[in-house]
């Protein structure tokens, strides 16, 4: 049996969107191309890799067999690359990371600025979505997220805690009632996550305060933020976004305060990819040092 590694290449498109349009879109192929390319493997390996159903193209069995070691074999593919062409000791190539949208708006810029400065031949991309980042479809490389994934072939590092408090913008606090205890919020608009659109429970800030109704509510953490710099009412914001916007000022902050942690999230197999370890690294050095710094310049 022979297996070509361009049709693999394929397969693994076909698998992570799960669409031969979404496949070809990647590869810059058109979908008849995916489709045939994909009928030439199955006949090689003598069974069906998909299953075709309204939802798109799912793996079989044997599909699922076939991924397993074909993402291996791409990460061997990747980084003999990498060695043979003399790029192992340098950071090259494209990174795509995953993040919340807090991190990635407050904290990321920075970050990935100093290692791109560092490293001018590596392209990084950052993907800031309001929900968990696929990496077994590869929407990422590596992916930061607030709680650490029950399930998956995943490796999972614990980067760094970080704080919450409640906050409001100063034009507000000044025409607003006095807000003295926790109890004094029933009387206050207040600015949060769209209940039901809550993707990780590490997100539902508002229930260990009490509240249970939002006035006005976004999925976006820049949107509750846009929102507290008008002055529409109090949320619960990052300390570290605090220093970015400096009318808006924490509120009873002995009564309530959040404690929460940043994970690493990567694919076992990519630790052997020198060029995403050495981001990974740089990453969580980044990331702990400047969630430190942007939190003691609040003290």
């Amino acid at each position: 049996m022979e297996v070509n590694w361009d049709d693999l290449k394929v397969f693994l498109s076909v698998a992570r969107s799960e669409s031969l349009s979404g496949a070809g879109r990647q590869l810059r192929l058109d979908p008849a191309t995916v489709g045939r390319r994909m009928q030439r493997l199955e006949e090689a390996m003598g069974a069906p890799l998909f299953a075709k159903s309204p939802q798109g193209y799912a793996l079989t069995v044997d599909g699922q067999r076939l991924l397993d070691h074909a993402e291996r074999a791409e990460q061997a593919v990747t980084g003999a690359a990498e060695e043979i062409g003399g790029q192992a000791g340098r950071l090259t190539g494209q990174v795509r990371i995953g993040a919340p949208d807090g991190c990635a708006n407050y904290l990321l810029p920075q970050i990935c600025a100093r290692i791109s400065a560092d490293n001018p031949e590596l392209e990084i991309q950052i993907v800031s979505l309001p929900r968990v980042v696929n990496l077994s479809k590869r929407e990422a490389d590596m992916a930061i997220t607030v709680s650490a994934p029950a399930t998956g072939r995943l490796t999972v590092q614990k980067v760094t805690d970080y704080h919450l408090h409640l906050a409001a913008h100063n034009s507000y606090l000044r025409r607003a009632a006095p807000i003295e205890s926790l109890a004094d919020l029933r009387h206050h608009p207040v600015i949060g996550y769209i209940p039901d659109m809550i993707y990780d429970k590490e997100l539902d800030y508002l229930a260990e305060a009490g509240i249970d109704r939002v006035a006005l509510a976004s999925n976006s953490v820049m949107v509750q933020v846009h929102l507290m710099r008008q002055g529409a009412g109090i949320g619960i914001l990052h300390d570290f976004a605090l220093p970015f916007s400096p009318r808006i000022r924490r509120i009873l902050p002995k009564a309530f305060s959040l404690k929460r942690s940043f994970y690493l999230i990567r694919h076992p197999d990519d630790r052997r990819v020198e060029r995403l370890s050495r981001v990974a690294e740089a990453l969580a050095a980044g990331l702990k040092g400047e969630v430190s710094q942007l939190e003691q310049s609040l003290a």
